[in-house]
């Protein structure tokens, strides 16, 4: 039976920048072959010299329709158009502890300390493993959640995103079996693990803190955008994954990982722009790339509009240890047998720790006056990239 879906209007992208900036020459992976067995070993090498080399490449032909992808634009979109009183009140009430899924306000730290601008930067966070209620869940044919999961996850939602739940519950599960489960399990065969290895770290149904983000980056004037250095700072994701659905007002910034110059990414029709983060970072030794990057001001052609976008942050399961993979005779050949909390002695975090330490950081210190360095855990030092 399909899901119901509530009108929303249409969402209209707006045009590529006609600017010649320089942007990032970025690999490309092509999902369509990952069908045939006998292509994933090419497309596993493909991939793993894209995210040991650049941590960001793009992904086409990946299964998820643009209408479904647009929708959650206009979902987006949706949101954000509510009076900021009604947001307000999805706010989290744990957020200087780290926590962050909800709705996160504009306005908490300042951008140019010489007029003391703040930032104009708002994100709505959907846990994955939301818990529907009996008869939402079985509009969409999937099995109800155990009750693990009901105090961990529950959570309301404003309109039209409560009216969605379930159309958006079916987007994230597609994006989990047509794209993440496959890059997964292609970094595996890259390693020469069992392909089901990293799949097993991140299955749907175990409590993680994956989540879909609505994110919007608000306009600044022509004036205040050439006193910015970035609307937000240079930092690297936390998880396995990050997806970043297209965004056609350029801002996205990646440092070079051979010259650390910033080269823009360019938002490309029909294709998904994927980086590497921290977890596959920590679980290769630092094989695999956690890559920085930034959302810089717009090109002058885009300023004139808001920054709307959709991600979603695929991590392994809370419980995790975040330990270097000893199975893979890849990373012991090449070497990569310790990451920076075995080097140190400290004690290895699960992904729950690493993430909510991380997170509290972002949250509430690494943009303040000394946010220059800071171990974020034992054996693990931190810094904000400009």
């Amino acid at each position: 039976m399909p899901v119901p879906v509530p009108p929303l209007g249409t969402f209209d992208h707006l045009p590529q920048t006609k600017e010649d900036l320089p942007w990032a020459d970025l690999p490309t992976v092509d999902l369509s072959l990952y069908s045939n067995p006998a292509n994933r070993l090419a497309l596993a090498n493909a991939l793993i010299t894209a995210v040991r080399e650049k941590g960001f490449f793009y992904v086409k032909n990946f299964g998820v329709s643009a209408e479904a992808v647009d929708r959650q634009f206009a979902l987006c979109k949706a949101f954000y158009d509510l009076p900021l009183a009604t947001k307000m009140q999805y706010t989290n009430p744990d957020f200087a502890k780290g926590a962050f899924n909800g709705y996160m306000p504009m306005g908490r730290v300042v951008v140019d300390p010489n007029t003391g601008l703040k930032d104009k930067v708002e994100v709505y966070n959907i846990p994955s493993t939301s818990v529907l209620p009996d008869d939402v869940a079985s509009l969409i044919m999937l099995p109800r959640k155990t009750t693990e999961f009901s105090s961990d996850f529950a959570h309301n939602h404003p309109e039209p995103v409560a009216d969605s739940v379930a159309e958006i519950e079916g987007f994230v599960r597609e994006l989990q079996t047509k794209i993440i489960e496959p890059l997964l399990t292609l970094v595996a065969i890259a390693l020469e693990l069992p392909e089901d290895y990293l799949v097993k770290l991140h299955t749907y149904d175990v409590k993680s803190e994956d989540h879909l983000r609505y994110m919007k980056c608000g306009k600044y004037s022509p004036d205040e955008n050439a006193r910015l250095a970035a609307w937000v700072p240079g930092h690297t994701d936390l998880g396995s994954f990050t997806l970043l659905f297209r965004q056609p007002v350029a801002g996205l910034q990646i440092a070079d990982p051979v010259t650390n110059e910033w080269k823009w990414v360019k938002p490309q029709n029909g294709l998904l722009t994927v980086n590497t983060c921290d977890a596959l970072q920590l679980l290769t030794g630092g094989y695999v790339r956690s890559t920085i990057h930034r959302v810089h001001p717009p090109p002058i052609d885009q300023q004139h509009v808001d920054r709307l976008g959709v991600l979603y942050f695929s991590r392994p399961h809370n419980h995790v240890g975040l330990a270097t993979i000893r199975e893979s005779p890849v990373l012991r050949r090449e070497g990569y047998v310790k990451n920076p909390f075995e080097a140190s002695g400290n004690p290895v975090p699960t992904m729950e720790e690493w993430t909510f330490a991380k997170q509290k950081w972002q949250r509430t210190g690494y943009l303040g006056p000394n946010s220059a360095s800071k171990e974020v855990l034992p054996g693990f030092p931190e810094k904000v990239y400009t």
